[in-house]
């Protein structure tokens, strides 16, 4: 009779080898390292690690937008300005950690002595955490990071972007909509940049039932960094409440 654990084998049943044989012999063959048991492993130590670094930050915002945006874009000014607003209402900002919008919010709110939080992502022609964070990770798994942006958040001011942003956008509200977070309050900083998006879902999408008629009222579109920062303050005031 063998044990393993809580198993009881005998006759043809027990292994010619016991686990600690296994796991002390050498392997000459590393396919194991790409196999789903060991990818599930690394995920789980991304959440650990993860939520270890984060869970005493305090109240924080996130701050969406593209990596492409020039330091002479007004976007960038704006998004800088939204950094050092919150850092000097003593909650963090976390972006994604790359260059363009991230880096001049977390700009702003590191030069303004706040948290500066950069997640960032392993991406192959990624330039790496921006010189601004003050604390930073880097993930291999976009679903964990986007885990760590929702837990950690109260809130999301998000700014002009691509693909990344929008889907980060609609990841949050998706979220919201079915309830599986409480409130985010989420404005969109740029009138004309993203006013055609929303009027195709408030008529396209609406008109064909897709979506409710609370849905568009999920996010607020404004010019003013100050309104929009005003807007994620509620979100971090409701947290405290």
């Amino acid at each position: 009779m063998y044990h393993r654990g809580p198993v009881i084998l005998r006759g043809s049943m027990i292994p010619r080898e016991t686990t600690t044989e296994r796991l002390l012999s050498a392997e000459d063959a590393t396919d194991w390292l790409h196999m789903d048991p060991w990818r599930v492993m690394r995920i789980q130590a991304e959440f650990v690690d993860g939520f270890g670094a984060l869970a005493e930050l305090g109240p924080a915002v996130s701050v969406f937008g593209s990596a492409r945006t020039e330091r002479t874009d007004p976007m960038y000014e704006a998004a800088r300005n939204a950094g050092r607003l919150l850092a000097e209402r003593d909650v963090a900002v976390i972006t994604g950690g790359g260059p363009g919008i991230m880096e001049a919010a977390n700009r702003g709110a590191a030069v303004a002595g706040g948290r500066s939080v950069g997640l960032g992502i392993e991406l192959p022609h990624e330039q790496g955490i921006n010189p601004w964070v003050n604390l930073g990770m880097t993930f291999r798994y976009f679903f964990v990071r986007k885990t760590m942006f929702v837990k950690y958040s109260s809130a999301a001011i998000v700014f002009p972007g691509g693909f990344g942003t929008l889907d980060e956008l609609f990841e949050l509200l998706t979220l919201v909509q079915t309830h599986k977070v409480k409130r985010m309050p989420t404005a969109l900083v740029g009138t004309s940049y993203w006013r055609g998006l929303f009027d195709w879902i408030s008529g396209t999408v609406l008109e064909s039932g897709n979506i409710s008629r609370l849905d568009p009222a999920l996010v607020q579109i404004t010019d003013d960094v100050e309104e929009a920062v005003a807007v994620a303050l509620s979100g971090v005031e409701g947290r405290r409440g």
